[in-house]
């Protein structure tokens, strides 16, 4: 078995997986630090963890009453969310692995620490028990160099702000699963957070996502693409916590809206709610004539996500407003991140 973690700032998820890749049970922890909710399968109870070690730890014992005790898991594998300009492969973890994703937490200061504080937590939890990890940057790393770089003074670039790109997981998913491959296929990975990205003969070569998860289409929470200048305003008159609290968490949908579900936007006939459609399909239109251009035309879209899987009205309306580079091949497909995950690992184990 390989347990699958995707630790964040206040939740634990896992799933196990078989080694056929099937997936055996699915749980989470929410709310660390609070009262939160226990979740297996459809079983869920309301439980209070202090940190991650905690949340693991009712999470194994869960999967211990279940006849799957951790001395039976192969591996676990993690989510790692940003893996920097080094890290561009699923590896194991060892110490230099670790310094070098603790390198990435000014990159990623959502998702690095979560990430982490998983890895750290089961280590101390099950010591002997091998721990590897996917990163969501890593599919992006084949991007051009004039697609990453940033036109600022060289001192800055040498610190690493660049472009990387993030969702790329589930990009790498989509593309092993998808059969034939389009050569040019836009793909878009449509949730509450959500990115795009041009895929040509299997390769990323450009994405909507930057320096950080934030830049590119609206999100739930997020506003997406933003000019430098008004981030600056927002940061003088809130100070630069608040405003990377606002912009990631305060804005996007749930800013325009008030929930950042779009079911439930898509529920209203109100013209708040049919603006937040418009401004969400008009950005993605406008994202992906830019990922056309950048692959020489578009031979097929694909639709993933909790948005592309489940909204058709959504992608009725992007595809219908890409419909200037040819009717293509539309397909949706269901986002198995945690599947991929599990497969990096078990590759790895397997030599």
């Amino acid at each position: 078995m390989i347990l699958v973690v995707n630790a964040g700032s206040s939740s634990v998820k896992v799933a196990l997986f078989d080694d056929d890749l099937q997936e055996v049970l699915k749980g989470a922890v929410t709310e660390i630090g609070a009262v939160g909710e226990l979740t297996l399968g459809s079983f869920r109870q309301p439980v209070r963890a202090s940190d991650h070690a905690a949340a693991l730890g009712i999470l194994l014992a869960v999967l211990r009453g279940e006849d799957h005790p951790p001395e039976s898991f192969r591996a676990a594998a993690h989510r790692v969310v940003h893996g920097g300009a080094r890290l561009t492969a699923a590896t194991r973890l060892t110490p230099d692995v670790m310094a070098d994703i603790e390198a990435c937490v000014p990159l990623a200061p959502l998702h690095n620490p979560g990430n982490l504080a998983g890895i750290r937590a089961l280590e101390r939890l099950v010591p002997d028990l091998p721990q590897f990890a996917s990163f969501d940057t890593a599919f992006h790393a084949t991007n051009p160099e004039v697609a990453t770089a940033y036109a600022i003074p060289r001192e800055l670039r040498d610190r690493g702000i660049r472009r990387y790109g993030f969702h790329g997981i589930s990009y790498q998913s989509l593309v092993e699963r998808l059969d034939p491959l389009p050569p040019r296929l836009l793909a878009l990975h449509l949730g509450n957070g959500a990115s795009l990205c041009a895929i040509l003969d299997g390769r990323s070569v450009a994405t909507s996502m930057g320096y950080s998860p934030l830049d590119g289409l609206v999100m739930g929470t997020r506003s997406g693409s933003i000019d430098g200048m008004a981030v600056l305003e927002i940061a003088q008159l809130h100070g630069v916590e608040e405003a990377a609290r606002l912009l990631n968490r305060n804005s996007g949908l749930a800013a325009l809206t008030g929930t950042s579900d779009m079911a439930a936007i898509l529920a209203r006939d109100d013209a708040e709610a049919h603006f937040a459609v418009d401004l969400f399909c008009h950005w993605a239109i406008r994202h992906a004539g830019s990922a056309i251009a950048a692959m020489g035309g578009l031979d097929a879209l694909a639709f993933t996500g909790g948005i592309g899987e489940n909204s058709a009205l959504v992608r009725d309306r992007i595809t219908e407003g890409l419909a200037w580079a040819g009717r293509v091949p539309v397909h949706v497909l269901r986002a198995e991140e945690e599947r991929r995950i599990a497969a990096d690992a078990l590759a790895l184990l397997r030599g």
